[in-house]
């Protein structure tokens, strides 16, 4: 057994064998990106009829076994499965000695830095933590998508150099996130991008209420432009009522919400609150106009249904 597997990692040959643990929807596309750039998958596992598909689809000829058995086959492991079920898989492999010294074991969670892979690392594995920050769809585009992704990276310092070239092997951009700042950076992430699929679905179904044939064709100009509105200039890309004060539209706004869907109630005063507090912080809401508002916004309809009271 080699005394310094660190530095055989650092001497090894650029092209290394990939194994996949968990063929969701990360896993398989990661894998075909790094055989684009003269890698070699050689195993991958996955348990659902899904993840099979996937794996078949996206790393033809790559035979399926086990998880410890693609430990066994790969110098370099991506761990692609849900953040709740990492630590227990880690803490297994390890245990059961499927991890080998000098082996480069690679997680993609957001939440978790490379602490979570303390155990394999224990036990010798090269421990790197390679976050893409785009959403997946278990499909070839992923591969095609990757290209200039960011990737929150987390890994010991003697590690960096080695995790932030395969993020740059994958066509991504490495981003250094340090490990007490996981979970917030994951927040954020979730913020921008999860929420965003929920709020734009609520729109579609309320814009078909409405009686609009083509939601999708609507909604595709106004939120790209509003995107990369807010990209460029943050908070000073507000628009629409919130931000200019105009209470007796909120107040419709609430009242037809509460008719047609009053699932979306909470979401729309939650949201509406946060950009009030935002645009007044920003000078963009008047405070003389805020007090009605945050009155519709409470609660208060009567307020502001025909006028100020």
């Amino acid at each position: 057994m080699n005394e310094n597997p660190l530095t055989e990692a650092q001497d090894r040959p650029a092209r290394l064998t990939v194994g996949v643990v968990g063929a969701g929807r990360v896993g398989p596309a990661l894998a075909a990106s790094l055989q684009l750039a003269g890698h070699h998958p050689v195993a991958v596992s996955g348990v659902s009829d899904a993840s099979r598909r996937r794996a078949a689809a996206l790393l033809p000829d790559v035979p399926l076994v086990s998880p410890e058995e693609v430990l066994a086959r790969a110098d370099l492991v991506l761990l692609t499965v849900p953040d709740d079920a990492l630590p227990g898989l880690v803490a297994g492999l390890a245990e059961t000695g499927a991890v080998r010294p000098g082996q480069l074991l690679v997680h993609t969670s957001g939440r978790f830095g490379a602490g979570v892979l303390d155990e394999a690392t224990r036990a010798g594995a090269l421990p790197l933590a390679l976050h893409p920050a785009m959403t997946f769809t278990g499909t070839s585009v992923d591969v095609q998508r990757l290209a200039g992704c960011s990737f929150g990276v987390t890994a010991p310092e003697e590690l960096r150099m080695a995790a932030e070239a395969l993020v740059i092997e994958m066509g991504g951009e490495p981003e250094w996130i340090e490990e007490a700042a996981r979970p917030l950076y994951h927040a954020a992430l979730a913020i921008g991008a999860n929420h965003l699929v929920t709020l734009v679905a609520q729109s579609l179904e309320l814009l078909r209420t409405a009686g609009v044939g083509a939601p999708d064709r609507m909604l595709g100009p106004l939120l790209g432009a509003a995107l990369d509105n807010a990209l460029r200039s943050g908070d000073a890309a507000l628009t629409g009522p919130v931000a200019r004060g105009d209470a007796g539209t909120v107040a419709a706004h609430v009242a037809e919400l509460r008719k047609h869907s009053p699932q979306a109630v909470a979401g729309y005063l939650a949201m509406a609150r946060t950009t009030a507090d935002r645009a007044l912080a920003h000078g963009l809401l008047k405070p003389e106009l805020a007090e009605d508002l945050l009155g519709v916004l409470s609660g208060d309809v009567d307020r502001t249904e025909g006028g100020t009271r």
